[in-house]
Formats: C-alpha cells, sequence, structure tokens
C-alpha cells in the first residue's frame, strides 16, 4: 500500500476538526450553557441552534457486540468515552478507538461500530438526518484485521 502524506493530513485535520465539534455540542447541549447569562461569555453571547433531526446519544455496546452496516444522510461523530470502540468502513480495516479519541464517518458511507470483543465500550454518537440499516456483520467481518489510527499513534 502506497504512503499519501496528503490523504493522512487530511484525515488528521478532519479528526482535529471532528474532535472540536464534538466538544462544541457537548458544551453546548448542556443545559447550564443553554441557560447561560451573556455575563459568562466574553465577545458576545454563544447562539444555540437545535435542530430535531440531531441525535446525541450514549451507547454502552457490551463486549462483543456490534452494529449492522449502515449510513447516515448527514455523516456520524463517534467517541468512545471508556472502553474500547470498533468502526469500520466497508472495504477497509477495523480501527480500534480509546477514550477521547473521535471518528467522522461521512454522509452515505456504509459503516459498523461496536465493541472490542473483550472489552465493553460506551461511546457518544452524533448524527443528524436520517439512518439507513443494511445487513449484518458477520463474526468474520467482525473478527478481520484491526488496526490503530495513523493519527493518533504515539509515535
Amino acid at each position: 500500500m502506497s504512503h499519501n502524506p496528503k490523504k493522512k493530513y487530511t484525515e488528521i485535520v478532519t479528526s482535529v476538526c471532528a474532535a472540536a465539534v464534538l466538544g462544541a455540542i457537548v458544551l453546548v447541549s448542556q443545559t447550564d450553557v443553554i441557560s447561560a447569562q451573556s455575563s459568562n461569555f466574553q465577545g458576545g453571547s454563544p447562539q444555540v441552534s437545535q435542530t430535531p433531526d440531531m441525535s446525541n446519544i450514549r451507547i454502552l455496546f457490551p463486549a462483543g457486540v456490534r452494529s449492522a452496516w449502515h449510513t447516515h444522510t448527514w455523516g456520524q461523530l463517534l467517541m468512545i468515552e471508556e472502553g474500547i470502540g470498533l468502526h469500520q468502513i466497508r472495504g477497509r480495516n477495523i480501527e480500534e478507538f480509546h477514550p477521547g479519541e473521535p471518528y467522522w464517518t461521512p454522509a452515505d458511507i456504509e459503516h459498523w461500530h461496536g465493541a472490542h470483543p473483550e472489552v465493553d465500550a460506551l461511546q457518544l454518537t452524533i448524527y443528524e438526518g436520517g439512518v439507513e440499516w443494511l445487513d449484518p456483520v458477520t463474526d468474520d467481518q467482525y473478527r478481520g484485521i484491526r488496526v490503530r489510527p495513523m493519527a493518533r499513534s504515539s509515535n
């Protein structure tokens, strides 16, 4: 497989942006921020934008549990809060995520996510629009090659 620095740079920038968006959404969705007075902010007050199509959900995947293949109309932002999460885009290796690591899946990309075979995963998921559920993830697919994302390696 050839090394593509531009693609890797794009993935890193996307992950950093996803983390920033995740932080902003989590912050803005908390009640004390929504009702905050302008004296708590410098330079003006934040604008809260909530849409009925936006979902933010905490999901506990027990060890070995995973979703079916699916897509999202507007994409999906995932972040592992506890444990070890797995995520795979169809045709790629399974990626292993640890607490605090966000992952952005663009719109209409077939993927699945769930827990490590031996470790639960508490996951925060944020998406807007619909979900199209596809075929189940087979045991062979779930046991596929797992990698740690390059953008998060300790090297």
